[in-house]
C-alpha cells in the first residue's frame, strides 16, 4: 500500500475519532445525567457546549493555524482529543467534564480543515476528490459505528470503557500521524482580508442563517435521541445502541442519494430538504409511542438526516468559491451554532414539555430554515430577471441572464 493511501486512511481514522467523541456522547447523556448527578438538560449542555465553542472560534483558528506545519497542527489536534477523552473517563464531576468538551472543540475545526487539505496534496490531482471524500467518509462512520459503539461500552461494559475506546482511537490516530504524515510546511497563503471579504455579501449571511436552522432542525431532535426512545418509545438500553447503529449505517446510504441528487439539481434538492425533516418529525410524533412502526421510523429519519451535511455544505459553497477553505470553515462553525441552539432549545422542550414535544421543536426549526432558502434564492431571481430591450427601429429578441445555481 502507499504511502499516500495510508496517510489518507489515517487521516480518515482521525476524523472518525473526532466525531466519535463530539457525537458519542448523544448516545451516552442518560448514563452521564445519572452518574454525574445532573439533569438531562444540563447533561445536553455537553454536547451544545461543544459545538457552541466551534460555532464561534472555528474561523479564527482555523485563520491562526494557517501559517504553521500541517503535520504539528494536526497531531496537537488529535492529541488533544485523545487527553480530553482519557479525562472524561477518569472524572466524576460534570465541571471537568464540561471543561474538557470546551477544549477539544477549539482544535476541531481546525483538524478538519488541514485534514481535507492534506488529503488532497498527498495524491495526484486526478485523485485528490477521493481522498478528500475518504477522510470525509470518517464522518458518516463515526455516526454508523463510533457513537452506537460508544452507547453499547456504555450500556453493557461501563461508562469509562466508552470514554476510553474515544481516547484509543484518537491515540492510534496521532500515532499514524506522526508515523506517516510528512512534515508539511506552509508556503504562500491567502491574506486573511482576502478571506474575510466573503463576509461582506447579504446572500452568504442568508445562507449562513438557513445553514444554522437546518442543523438546528436536525439536532433539537437527534441531540436527544436516547431520551426519545427510552421514554416516548419505551426502548432499553440495547434497543436504543441498535437503533443507533441502524441510523448510521443508513445514513451512509443516504449520502449517496442526496449526493447524486445535488449533482442533477442543487437548488430543489436544497429546497426540499427541510420539506424532508418536517415531514419526518410528523411521522416521529405520530408513531413515537408505538414501539414497531418506530423502527422503521428511525430509518427513514437516518436517511433525510444524512442530507443535512452535504446539502448545507453544498449550499454554502456557492457562496465562497474565491474562498472555499474559509468558507469550510464557515460551514464547520455555522453548522455547530445550529447544533448548539437546537440542543439548548430540545433541552429546554425536553425539560419543560417532555420527550415527545421534541419533534415540533425540529418541525419548527425546519419552517424556518425553509423560509430563509426561499428569502436566499429570491434574491438571486430577483438579480437575474430578464431586462427589456431598449425599443430599436427593428425588432430583436429579448435577452435574459441566467445566474449561478
Amino acid at each position: 500500500m502507499r504511502k499516500s493511501t495510508l496517510t489518507v486512511l489515517v487521516l480518515a481514522l482521525g476524523v472518525f475519532g473526532i466525531i466519535t467523541t463530539e457525537m458519542g456522547m448523544v448516545g451516552v447523556l442518560p448514563r452521564v445525567s445519572a452518574e454525574l448527578g445532573v439533569s438531562p438538560s444540563a447533561a445536553g449542555w455537553l454536547v451544545g457546549a461543544f459545538a457552541l465553542v466551534i460555532a464561534v472560534t472555528g474561523p479564527f483558528t482555523t485563520l491562526l493555524a494557517s501559517g504553521i506545519d500541517r503535520k504539528k497542527v494536526l497531531a496537537a489536534a488529535i492529541a488533544v482529543f485523545a487527553v480530553s477523552n482519557a479525562v472524561y473517563a477518569l472524572t466524576t464531576q460534570y465541571e471537568v467534564m464540561l471543561a474538557f468538551r470546551v477544549v477539544p472543540a477549539l482544535f476541531h475545526p481546525v483538524f478538519f480543515a488541514v485534514a481535507l487539505a492534506t488529503a488532497a496534496r498527498m495524491v495526484p490531482a486526478e485523485d485528490a476528490t477521493r481522498a478528500t471524500t475518504t477522510v470525509f467518509g470518517g464522518v458518516t462512520v463515526g455516526f454508523a459505528f463510533g457513537v452506537p459503539l460508544t452507547s453499547y461500552l456504555a450500556e453493557h461494559v461501563s461508562l469509562p470503557s466508552a470514554f476510553w475506546f474515544g481516547a484509543l482511537v484518537n491515540l492510534i490516530a496521532f500515532l499514524g500521524i506522526l508515523r506517516f504524515v510528512p512534515p508539511m510546511p506552509v508556503g504562500q497563503r491567502v491574506s486573511y482580508g482576502a478571506q474575510l471579504s466573503v463576509l461582506k455579501r447579504s446572500r452568504m449571511w442568508l445562507t449562513i442563517a438557513s445553514i444554522v436552522l437546518v442543523f438546528a432542525a436536525m439536532f433539537s431532535v437527534y441531540g436527544y435521541f436516547a431520551e426519545y426512545l427510552g421514554q416516548v418509545t419505551h426502548m432499553d438500553g440495547t434497543w436504543v445502541s441498535a437503533m443507533l447503529m441502524a441510523f448510521g449505517i443508513v445514513m451512509i446510504l443516504g449520502n449517496f442519494v442526496f449526493g447524486g441528487l445535488l449533482r442533477r439539481n442543487l437548488i430543489r434538492t436544497v429546497i426540499a430538504y427541510p420539506v424532508l425533516c418536517l415531514l419526518v418529525y410528523v411521522l416521529l410524533y405520530a408513531v413515537g409511542p408505538l414501539f414497531a412502526p418506530m423502527v422503521p421510523a428511525v430509518l427513514i429519519w437516518g436517511a433525510v438526516h444524512s442530507g443535512g451535511l452535504v446539502v448545507s455544505q453544498s449550499w454554502l459553497a456557492r457562496d465562497a468559491v474565491d474562498a472555499p477553505e474559509f468558507g469550510n470553515s464557515l460551514f464547520i462553525s455555522f453548522s455547530n451554532l445550529g447544533i448548539t441552539v437546537g440542543t439548548a432549545v430540545g433541552g429546554w422542550v425536553l425539560a419543560a414539555y417532555g420527550a415527545r414535544q421534541l419533534a415540533w421543536a425540529g418541525a419548527g426549526f425546519a419552517v424556518a430554515a425553509l423560509l430563509a432558502m426561499a428569502l436566499r434564492q429570491s434574491l438571486d431571481r430577483t438579480r437575474t430577471r430578464p431586462v427589456s430591450p431598449p425599443p430599436t427601429d427593428r425588432p430583436s429578441a429579448s435577452i435574459s441572464t441566467q445566474g449561478p445555481l
